[in-house]
Formats: structure tokens, C-alpha cells, sequence
């Protein structure tokens, strides 16, 4: 997925029981959303209206779409490189303000809101807008955690050299307008850096030396993204401005480095981890992931799942098949372009055996899906490559996957099963996974629907369509791919132990990255750069195991509601459309049964 990043009671979900008079909701209009919508460009940032709180009784439904439209127009102004991100280039030549009185602002406005939503009354209020008011409501609970529990703006020093990648990569990799609007752009923020990277060493009072130690590797990785990718916007530049961008970009690098080099300094006085501990864990996972399970519970889903995936591999005629062997390859490509150009030429054949036995539909406005080399700033915790999908403003729908450097002789997982049959992670990434899924969720008619990126949802579908291809055929009983499958879901089980233990405390970092080796069974540099993603983004490691146990779920009673109309096909159709919402409350669309959001309010 993309690379990016997250004591109230929920007493209002126990009036999640539904009456019969509700009957069950149909999916929101699945018309093509208006981004262009006046209020995402306005050039001041809008507040909340109080007119929302206005005669509640008799408007609430509207006075929460005007609140989350407001919100959202806030925050893509407030944070323009998530923005840029997302594919609204309205703040290209701007980065995100990091000084102490603006993000002690942003988190008052958004504690406010949320504070404000919590309290609306909502039990009699038809279901479809019930499940808006619970989603925005995780929207906001989301930001709210990050700003009260994680504090990464004290704690985390990759922010600060993420907003500096982010802020170059996200103008660089679509050609959403002239090189050289880009290049002046990037200008722009290239000169905003050096204050940026000051600021973010006052903010760093409690920087933890484990994340310190992946922002000095990301900011020491930066030079080919600054020099050589950056430099393709130089297009068509007047002298001055060619100039005026070498100067800034000369400057940026020296203050990257310098920030890396201040960070090491520190490193001594930093302490090595700093877990959220259980209580918050099970808050995160029930407040915005929206999970009726709690940390042990998710423990105890990776292990099963881990020892089921083990054994699958040692029932394996040859177990060696699970560990990913480009000698075995019928061709291996000699160098960097024709391995990214074979990887993409394998997808073809997916969406064919895709539409030959009807197990999804493919929209029409679905772009091309291209595969790039993995730029080398965002390795530290991204050792497999990660998948860039088009943004929720994009007007451009093409989608990539990012994919580590190429080396025949590597020892790192990802590029040894990419030589040998990429399409178990083309899957994944690509067509019916994350690509396929995220494009329909971008042209939702609901708004607050739209903006929901729920991991759990995302990473679950991804990962269950691996197996799903598995058992419908399209690789052979005891190949290579079956056993990369099996090697790719034991590694995915693996990953909630690590996730779960890091962050209730139970384990170091060094732990983690041996479980991954031993139970996972992942070479060490994978197994280094897994570990470091799951400390640096809490509970995203546990989103494919745990997404893909309840999509099981689902399709079984699915099934079973469906009883002979029943079609796989049909079922994939009717789970993606509703966008990247939570299971729990799929559930709740798809089969009117509540019981799994009744538990999170347990």
C-alpha cells in the first residue's frame, strides 16, 4: 500500500441493534465524485460551522456531511504534501507547518470536531447515515490518537525527512502538468526544508532512537531522488529559475544531512522504543480500526494462521518451493528495465483468467498499472517496495508499484520472488488487489465513504485474493507461486506477533526481527526492514492477517445467506463497491447484521 501512515466509550454503539423498520441499506450512489469540488481549492482555510449545530433535531444528517466536507477541506490545506499526495495540487509549492503553535492548533480543531461529533445523537437516524457518523467519527478518533498518543511530531524524526521525500516524490511521479510548473514547485518547497528540518529538531524533545536511526538511513538515501529524479523537471526553466532550483536543491541536501548527522549525535540520549502499551493498543483497535477484537485476540489470530501457513509449506512435496529460487526461473532478466517490463507483462495474463471465470469486475475507468524501481530514500522500512495507488483527487488513474532495485545475486526476499513468478505479488499490489479495489473506492458518491482508508479492509482484500487466485486455479497444485503464497501468508502471520508484542512492550526490536527470520522465515534484511515498518507504523502489520480472517468470515456467511444464487464473483463485486470500510461494518451492509460493531461497543 501506499507507504504512508495513526479514554472515550463507545456506550452509542449499543443503539447499533436494528430495528425491523430499518430494513437493510442499499450502497451509497456509486456515481463519479465531482474533485473538483470549490471547497477543496479555496486558498483560506475553512473552520466548522457552527450553522451545523443549528436545530440538530430536524437536520443532523446534513450538519454532518457540512462538517466533514469542512473537515476535509481543513486538513488538505493544512497538510499540502498529503495533499499533492492524493493528486490535489493546489499547495505544490508549499510543506507542511510543523512550528509548536500550528500543530498545537490542528490538534485543538481536530479534538474539538471530535468531540462535537461524539456527542450527536444518531439512534434515529436511517442506517446509511448511522454508518457515515461511525466512520467519520473513526476518521477523527484517528487523528485524535495520533496527536494524544503517538505525538510523532516529538517522538518520530522520519516525519521530517518524510515530509521532504514526500514533497518531491508526490510532484514527480504523475505528469499532472508542465515540467515546468513542477520544477518551480519543487522550488518552492526545496527552499522551505532547511527551516522545516530546524524546526523538526526543536520539536524532537522525546525522539526515539530506533526511529531517529531509520530517518538518518531515509535522509542519507535522499541524494539520488534530489540529483538525478528531480532533475527531470528541469525542462523549458529560464536561467533564472534553473538557477534559482540548483540553489535550493544544493541547500535542501546540505540540510537533510546535516539533520542526519544532528540526529546521530543525539542518538546516545534517545531511548531505543517507545511502545504504546496494551490499554492504548486495544483503544486504537477498537476506536478507529473498529475491530471487535482486542490485542490478544489478534495475537492469537496471527498464531493459528502461523502454524497453518507453516505446515501448508512442509506439506509441500518440495518445501523449497516456498522459498522463492530465481534459478528455477525460465528466464532471468538481465538488467533493471527488462525485469520491471517483464514483472508488468505478467498482469495481462491475471485479468484474463480473471474475466474467463467472472471472479470480479473490472470498471471501465480503470488506468494502466506500472511497475518502477523503488526509490532508494524510502527502503529503510519499505524492503519489498510499496504500491502508490491513484490518489482520491487524482484525475489521472494510473496506479504503480514500487519495487526494490534489481540484482539478480540479491538475497532479499522480494526480488528473488519477483524473478521467479511475479504474480502472486502483482496480485497483490496490482489486479484484483490494491490497485483494482482502491480505484473503485475512489469513485464512491459518499463523501465520507470516499476518504475512508481503512488498512485492515485494504491490506485483508490484497491478501485474500493471493489465496483466492490459489484456489481457483490459476497457479498449479505444487509450483513455485503456490509455495511463494504460502511463504507470503506465514510471513503475514508473522507480522501480528511482531506488531502486537512491539507495541504492548513485550518485545525489543531485536526480538522482532529474529521472530521474523524464525517464524516468518524471511531473510535478514527483509526481516530488519519488516521490523522497522511495524515499529514505525503501529497496527499496519496486523491488517492483512487479521483483514483477511474476516473477509473469510464474510464470505462465508455471505454464502450461506445466499444460499443457491450464490457467486464468488458476485461477492467480490459486492464487498469492493462499498470503498475501504471496515469489516465490521461491511458486515453490517452486506448481511444487515450489526452483532460485530455491537461487540466494539462491548
Amino acid at each position: 500500500m501506499a507507504v504512508k501512515s495513526l479514554i472515550f466509550s463507545f456506550v452509542a454503539f449499543v443503539l447499533l441493534a436494528v430495528s425491523a423498520k430499518n430494513g437493510s441499506a442499499q450502497s451509497p450512489s456509486q456515481r463519479k465524485p465531482d474533485v473538483s469540488n470549490k471547497a477543496l481549492i479555496t486558498k483560506s482555510t475553512p473552520g466548522i460551522s457552527s450553522d451545523a449545530f443549528k436545530n440538530q433535531s430536524a437536520n443532523t444528517t446534513d450538519a454532518l456531511r457540512r462538517m466533514a466536507d469542512d473537515y476535509y477541506a481543513w486538513r488538505n490545506e493544512n497538510y499540502p504534501v498529503r495533499s499533492s499526495e492524493a493528486g490535489l495540487h493546489t499547495w505544490d509549492d508549499r510543506l507542511t507547518d510543523y512550528s509548536s503553535a500550528k500543530i498545537a492548533e490542528r490538534t485543538q480543531h481536530v479534538h474539538s470536531l471530535l468531540e462535537k461529533v461524539r456527542a450527536m445523537k444518531t439512534d434515529n437516524w436511517p442506517k446509511n447515515d448511522r454508518i457515515d457518523w461511525i466512520l467519520f467519527r473513526a476518521q477523527l478518533e484517528n487523528i485524535d490518537f495520533g496527536d494524544r498518543i503517538l505525538k510523532f511530531e516529538r517522538t518520530n524524526p522520519q516525519v521530517y525527512v518524510r515530509e521532504c521525500t514526500d514533497g518531491i516524490f508526490s510532484l514527480l511521479k504523475k505528469e499532472y502538468d508542465t515540467p515546468r510548473k513542477r520544477a518551480l514547485a519543487a522550488t518552492a518547497r526545496l527552499k522551505e526544508m532547511p527551516a522545516l528540518l530546524k524546526q523538526g529538531l526543536s520539536n524532537l524533545q522525546g525522539a526515539v532512537k530506533l526511529y531517529a536511526q531509520l530517518a538518518i538511513q531515509s535522509a542519507r538515501s535522499i541524494d539520488p531522488l534530489l540529483n538525478k529524479s528531480l532533475m527531470a523537471l528541469d525542462v523549458g526553466l529560464a536561467p533564472n529559475e534553473h538557477d534559482d532550483l540548483i540553489k535550493a536543491r544544493d541547500a535542501a541536501l546540505t540540510a537533510v544531512h546535516s539533520y542526519a548527522d544532528e540526529l546521530e549525535k543525539r542518538l546516545p540520549k534517545m531511548v531505543d522504543f517507545a511502545p504504546m502499551g496494551e490499554a492504548n493498543y486495544n483503544y486504537y483497535l477498537k476506536h478507529v480500526l473498529l475491530l471487535p477484537l482486542d490485542a490478544t485476540q489478534v495475537e492469537m489470530i496471527g498464531r493459528a494462521e502461523l502454524a497453518r501457513y507453516r505446515a501448508l509449506e512442509a506439506l509441500l512435496p518440495d518445501p523449497k518451493l516456498a522459498d522463492p529460487d530465481p534459478k528455477r526461473a525460465a528466464h532471468i532478466p538481465p538488467d533493471q528495465e527488462s525485469f520491471l517490463k517483464a514483472y508488468e507483462s505478467r498482469e495481462a495474463e491475471m485479468i484474463s483468467f480473471l474475466k474467463e471465470h467472472n471472479l470480479v469486475s473490472l470498471p471501465d475507468y480503470l488506468g494502466p498499472f506500472q511497475i518502477r524501481q523503488l526509490p532508494e530514500a524510502f527502503k529503510p522500512t519499505s524492503p519489498g517496495g510499496f504500491m502508490n495507488p491513484p490518489g482520491v483527487y487524482d484525475k489521472d488513474p494510473t496506479g504503480f508499484f514500487f519495487i526494490p532495485t534489481y540484482n539478480p545475486e540479491s538475497k532479499n526476499f522480494y526480488i528473488r520472488a519477483a524473478i521467479e513468478d511475479p504474480r502472486p505479488i502483482l496480485g497483490h499490489e496490482g489486479i484484483p488487489g490494491h490497485f483494482l479495489q482502491l480505484s473503485i473506492a475512489n469513485h464512491l458518491g459518499d463523501e465520507i465513504r470516499r476518504q475512508h482508508d481503512d488498512s485492515v479492509f485494504i491490506e485483508g482484500w490484497a491478501l485474500y485474493g493471493e489465496e483466492m487466485l490459489v484456489r481457483t486455479g490459476l497457479y498449479p497444485n505444487n509450483s513455485p507461486a503456490q509455495g511463494q503464497i504460502l511463504r507470503l501468508s506465514r510471513y503475514r502471520a508473522a507480522r501480528i506477533g511482531v506488531d502486537v508484542n512491539l507495541h504492548t512492550g513485550r518485545w525489543s526490536f531485536e526480538q522482532a526481527v529474529k521472530y521474523f527470520m524464525d517464524a516468518g522465515g524471511l531473510d535478514r534484511e527483509a526481516a530488519e526492514g519488516e521490523a522497522a515498518g511495524a515499529a514505525s507504523s503501529p497496527t499496519q502489520k496486523i491488517s492483512y492477517i487479521t483483514g483477511k480472517w474476516q473477509i473469510m468470515n464474510l464470505l462465508g456467511g455471505y454464502k450461506d445467506q445466499q444460499g443457491d444464487n450464490f457467486r464468488l464473483g458476485q461477492f467480490h463485486d459486492d464487498l469492493i463497491k462499498n470503498g475501504s470500510l471496515p469489516v465490521s461494518v461491511v458486515e453490517w451492509i452486506l448481511l444487515d447484521d450489526p452483532s460485530s460493531l455491537q461487540q466494539v461497543a462491548k
